[in-house]
């Protein structure tokens, strides 16, 4: 939405519109979703604002500060549109919820998502296994991300070697893939407790799950849980920092 747009719903909210103008304002809340949602946004918020400002003392510092705003927003002159004067609580008003949805969007998309840290690199598991088949399938599975096939694929190699740390890692990721999230957090958290290679990384992706799940409280505490010198850490250092 632009500075005029919000100029706009407020002068159709104080019936100030010429006719045809009006036509077209309701024209385009029917037809345009976006510009609807925009309206209906700020009339919201203009009804929690607009008795905070017009209660405001009129004293000289606020009157500069009004000042400011309706410069900085509002009286850009252009040479084929009306210039339009508001109230001064109207320009502070209007001021205020553009950078209030201004605000609102920057941290929507702001706030870190699984994707953005959910980065695996390629298994290599027929090297030390040998040529077994299984193996081979469960690494291809899981290196093309067909994680419905690796998880699978994993659980047969567990039903061989119950205790294999590395199997469960990469099943438990396969089942974070496919949102199978208490099955997968079971297998980390077992490995998270042993003494393995894979403790610290068990961790990340325990982190990483209730990052997708939108748990943040939970996330940031097992981020915190990761040592230094795990090959994690500065991933789980960064994603801290965003939560």
């Amino acid at each position: 939405m632009k500075d005029q747009d919000y100029i706009l719903f407020e002068e159709f909210l104080s019936g100030n519109l010429s006719k045809d103008a009006n036509n077209s304002f309701e024209n385009s809340l029917k037809n345009e979703d976006d510009f609807k949602q925009a309206f209906e946004t700020y009339k919201k918020l203009s009804r929690l604002l607009a008795h905070k400002f017009e209660n405001e003392d009129k004293q000289a510092s606020f009157q500069t500060n009004l000042k400011n705003i309706s410069d900085t927003y509002f009286n850009k002159k252009e040479p084929t549109k009306k210039v339009i004067r508001f109230k001064p609580w109207q320009y502070a008003m209007a001021a205020s919820i553009a950078i209030f949805i201004g605000i609102y969007w920057y941290s929507l998309f702001s706030i870190p998502t699984y994707g953005d840290f959910a980065n695996f690199n390629e298994i290599s598991l027929t090297v030390r296994g040998g040529e077994n088949e299984l193996l081979t399938k469960a690494e291809n599975s899981f290196n093309n991300k067909n994680f419905t096939e690796a998880e699978t694929y994993f659980t047969q190699l567990l039903s061989i070697e119950s205790e294999n740390q590395e199997f469960k890692l990469y099943k438990a990721i396969s089942g974070i893939e496919l949102n199978k999230f208490t099955e997968a957090e079971v297998l980390l958290k077992q490995i998270s407790k042993g003494n393995s290679v894979f403790k610290s990384s068990a961790n990340w992706y325990l982190a990483l799950s209730k990052l997708k799940q939108k748990d943040y409280k939970t996330c940031s505490e097992i981020l915190k849980r990761i040592p230094s010198d795990a090959g994690d850490y500065k991933n789980a250092q960064k994603l801290l920092k965003k939560l």
